[in-house]
Order: structure tokens, then C-alpha cells, then sequence
């Protein structure tokens, strides 16, 4: 496990202690979680398009074609 101190800004940090509170987290869980979250939306925002220039539109549309066409489920409708 890695260590780095961080300089925060006084109002940032108490409000990051009250959520950490609220939480009932310590803050080095509350600040491993936000470092999470953020490293997740990143990495998300990247695989996307990645996936999708991958793709083959005329190949999902041959799969379309052989797919059954039926009712949808109870609560799939929309």
C-alpha cells in the first residue's frame, strides 16, 4: 500500500470530514472511495468509445435479423 499526503483546502476538507461522518467511513476510506469513484468515471468515459469503434454495424445487424421476433417480457415494454 502507497502513502501521499495531500494538501487540501481547509473548507474542502471539512466538508469531506462532515460526509465522512455522515458516512460513518474514516477518512481515509471516505478519500480511497472518492479517488475510486473518480478513477471509475475516467476509465468509463474512455471504454466506450473504445468499445464502440469496435463494433460492426452491418455484423449486429445480421445478428438482428436471426434474432426471434417476439412479444417483449412483462416490464421491458419502454
Amino acid at each position: 500500500m502507497a502513502n501521499y499526503a495531500l494538501r487540501i483546502p481547509e473548507s474542502l476538507f471539512s466538508y469531506a470530514r462532515q460526509v465522512a461522518e455522515e458516512e460513518r467511513v474514516s477518512m481515509n476510506q471516505f478519500f480511497v472511495s472518492a479517488i475510486a469513484e473518480k478513477v471509475s468515471a475516467l476509465k468509463t468515459e474512455v471504454y466506450f468509445p473504445e468499445r464502440q469503434a469496435r463494433g460492426e454495424p452491418m455484423a449486429f445487424d445480421t445478428w438482428l435479423a436471426f434474432s426471434p421476433d417476439a412479444e417483449p417480457v412483462a416490464g421491458d415494454e419502454f
